[in-house]
């Protein structure tokens, strides 16, 4: 879909292409009653701020619509974001799927991370450090990252 074919399309279409970029049905509402936008510098900073404002719980819902990192079913946007997966040895993808089950008992959202151009071990070393964090802050650090995935995700929707 291009940049034009997005500001122009069906609201419905328009709002299924948001979901896939984020899973936040606030946020993807509040892009499309933006819409049509100026250029692309607009789309992405209205995504961001608009990210921002939103509530814990609706970071919560983004968050819940990832696959955990190493998880063998995904989708073709996960499937190409965990990349660094492919090489992982079986003691790296024990490791993860280990630390997946913590982080989500301490915290109770799926580790979230922008996993683009990073290794398995990696994005392992970045689960286990953020393990220590505080659940406020770490409510920040994933929904930081998950303001990462979803720029990324614009640009591939939009074929940038």
């Amino acid at each position: 879909m291009t940049f034009e074919e997005f500001n122009a399309a069906d609201a419905g279409v328009a709002r299924a292409a948001l979901l896939r970029c984020c899973g936040s049905k606030q946020w993807a509402e509040a892009m499309l009653a933006q819409r049509p936008f100026r250029g692309h510098e607009t789309l992405f900073s209205t995504a961001e701020s608009i990210w921002w404002t939103l509530n814990p719980s609706d970071w919560l819902e983004a968050f819940s619509a990832h696959p955990r990192i190493g998880e063998k079913k995904l989708g073709a946007w996960s499937l190409q974001e965990q990349n660094g997966m492919h090489s992982a040895s079986s003691q790296i993808l024990e490791q993860l799927a280990a630390g997946n089950q913590e982080y989500e008992r301490q915290f109770g959202w799926v580790f979230l991370v922008n996993a683009t151009g990073k290794s398995a071990p990696e994005m392992l070393d970045s689960l286990q450090a953020r393990l220590t964090n505080p659940p406020e802050e770490e409510l920040r650090i994933a929904a930081g990252e998950q303001a990462k995935i979803t720029a990324l995700r614009l640009s591939k929707l939009l074929e940038l």
